[in-house]
């Protein structure tokens, strides 16, 4: 009984290795179209996977006014998105300028490096974001372009910046004053880009500090950034 025994099971194991040879050489098309199912199954989940993160990048801001560096991965478009430390940007929407506190101040008047200091802080109960650069009218020309992007200033204006209550961002505009045909004065109307590129409400900032007003022929700006720039 013994040697039957192992001799049905002998049996079986080489009927059974017979069926998977069978299978694997008449098979191998199928085998090889489920794999090409996977891969296009991982590609489409790891697609989505990358573009969760939106359009450019984020950096948060705690309510000292600067960057926490924490987690980055790159997003669709290629850029950066970076999740500050233990608090969170989840909800967060884009900065309305009735929630900000604008103010400028003239610095180096009439100097090399003349130009208006921008700082906008988060005023709001909520986390908020901004992006890009502001939309800046100089003086009384309300109807007129906004100012330029300063072909100088460094890339990465398509991250958000968003700023925990009380947190503050900078940007600058520019002054190249040439001569006699010039523009004077010591106001200037701002508003918030979206990343869209769309201009929201106007509002009028005026400068503060000793030398308020000021002059150009030019003018351009810079992006939002947590750190002032021009900080000599």
């Amino acid at each position: 009984m013994r040697t039957s025994r192992i001799r049905t099971a002998t049996l079986a194991a080489v009927t059974a290795a017979l069926a998977l040879g069978l299978t694997a050489c008449g098979g191998a098309d199928t085998s090889s179209k489920a794999a090409g199912g996977d891969n296009a199954a991982g590609t489409a989940q790891s697609r989505t996977t990358s573009t969760t993160d939106g359009k450019g990048g984020a950096e948060q801001v705690n309510s000292g006014g600067h960057a926490k560096e924490g987690a980055r991965s790159t997003s669709a478009s290629g850029g950066t998105h970076e999740v500050a430390g233990k608090g969170t940007t989840a909800g967060a929407q884009q900065c309305r300028g009735d929630e900000m506190l604008l103010t400028a101040v003239h610095r180096f008047a009439g100097q090399q490096g003349d130009h208006l200091l921008i700082t906008a802080s988060n005023e709001g109960g909520k986390p908020c974001w901004v992006t890009s650069y502001p939309s800046v009218k100089l003086g009384d020309n309300i109807d007129g372009p906004a100012l330029a992007h300063s072909k100088k200033d460094n890339p990465g204006g398509s991250k958000h910046i968003t700023l925990q209550p009380g947190a503050k961002v900078y940007s600058a505009v520019n002054l190249f004053d040439y001569g006699s045909k010039n523009h004077t004065a010591t106001s200037f109307a701002l508003a918030l880009r979206g990343t869209d590129g769309q201009d929201g409400p106007s509002y009028s900032v005026d400068l503060k500090g000793d030398k308020p007003q000021f002059s150009w022929n030019e003018a351009d700006v810079l992006n939002w950034n947590t750190e002032k720039p021009y900080n000599f």
